[in-house]
């Protein structure tokens, strides 16, 4: 039984947001700008962020170029260059909102490692520069193969490097810190270790059941809701086209004279390095157990683990001596295409989710645009 107290201050709200990710915590936010004297609750099922917005890597990336012609492939022209544009803007966007300080933004460039079996891609970079260049003012990829010698790549597996000077990184922890402050400075609570069973529509609004070990459950109500769990949607929407996707990162210990700098990717995007002051940072090849590792459950893929491991040694650092650190993994959400997903689900429930790996980019804008269609 719940006091007048309770009921006025800790259980009717305007708006509930499922899920303190970059996209939920963004919803929260902009709804902010939008309507400040809103009341606003966000619910988090772990204490900290579950899936892949504090797991992630902190690339502040758009897409390197053979990620951008497969697009091209399945999306066409138009949603490609949309795709990259809504990518681009919210790293702008996320950057002006919080500072770079804040997110210890670094602008070291972008760059792409391109071996044998990719090489034809270059003749494509034209066509790709023309289509996105209204994007960025210039054109945002440049060919540059003395980087192979200057990084210390393999010369015999690397063949060329595409630079781009449009994307950097980010410091992952600080930015959902950052956050979570800008959230709770505006009045938004953030209830964390609060898993939400269900939701239902009444009358005059929403009624979401949160589990609680106190009451068993509590019963919480907003005018209107907003769904933000990317790889965990199913649970609350079955229907939702998202499949999850499991991605295993590893981190050195630090590195005499590194003299690696910025983000990178290779084979088309299913790898991705950075450097983490004289660490590296290395995920990805989760295509190589791709069965396995479309699951919503936090694991290690020796299989995965023993690849990164190859690839470090013998691509990315082949005349560096170092020790591996530690794994961990994240979950993140995919779909038959890159395109995030805002669905209408009802008057007074809306989801955003499907970020594809690109949340730190995206999450931003699709909160966005949660927030206009709920205010």
């Amino acid at each position: 039984m719940f006091s007048v107290w309770e009921r006025q201050s800790f259980i009717n709200y305007d708006y509930i947001i499922i899920g303190s990710g970059i996209v939920g915590l963004s919803t929260a936010i902009s709804i902010k700008e939008k309507e400040p004297n809103a009341t606003i609750a966000i619910f988090e099922r772990g204490l900290l962020p579950t899936g892949a917005s504090t797991k992630n890597a902190g690339f502040a990336c758009f897409g390197s170029l053979t990620e951008l012609l497969q697009d091209i492939k399945t999306l066409g022209k138009d949603r490609t260059y949309n795709l990259a544009e809504e990518r681009y803007k919210g790293l702008l966007k996320l950057r002006a909102r919080l500072g770079d300080e804040a997110i210890d933004y670094q602008n070291h460039g972008g760059y792409e490692l391109i071996r044998e079996e990719e090489l034809g891609f270059l003749k494509d970079i034209d066509d790709v520069n023309s289509l996105l260049e209204p994007i960025f003012s210039s054109q945002p990829f440049h060919i540059d193969n003395k980087l192979i010698s200057k990084f210390g790549f393999n010369a015999s597996t690397v063949k060329s490097i595409i630079y781009s000077p449009f994307e950097g990184q980010i410091d992952t922890g600080k930015m959902m810190k950052a956050l979570i402050t800008k959230a709770k400075q505006k009045g938004i609570i953030i209830h964390t270790g609060a898993e939400v069973k269900t939701y239902s529509e009444t009358e005059n609004g929403v009624e979401v059941v949160v589990k609680d070990n106190l009451y068993e459950e509590i019963h919480f109500k907003a005018q209107k809701l907003a769904i933000c769990t990317n790889a965990f949607t199913k649970k609350l929407l079955p229907e939702a086209e998202v499949s999850p996707g499991r991605g295993l990162v590893l981190i050195t210990k630090p590195i005499n004279n590194l003299s690696i700098k910025g983000v990178f990717h290779m084979d088309q995007g299913f790898y991705y390095f950075r450097n983490y002051e004289d660490r590296i940072i290395l995920g990805g090849a989760r295509n190589l157990d791709i069965e396995i590792e479309t699951t919503i459950e936090q694991g290690f893929n020796n299989k995965i683990a023993e690849n990164l491991t190859h690839t470090l040694k013998e691509i990315i650092l082949p005349d560096y001596q170092y020790e591996i650190d530690y794994f961990w993994s994240g979950i993140m959400a995919f779909g038959e295409h890159k395109e995030p997903l805002l669905t209408q689900v009802s008057d007074r429930v809306i989801a955003g989710y499907r970020l594809g790996g690109m949340g730190v980019a995206i999450g931003t804008q699709l909160g966005e645009k949660l927030a206009n269609m709920m205010v």
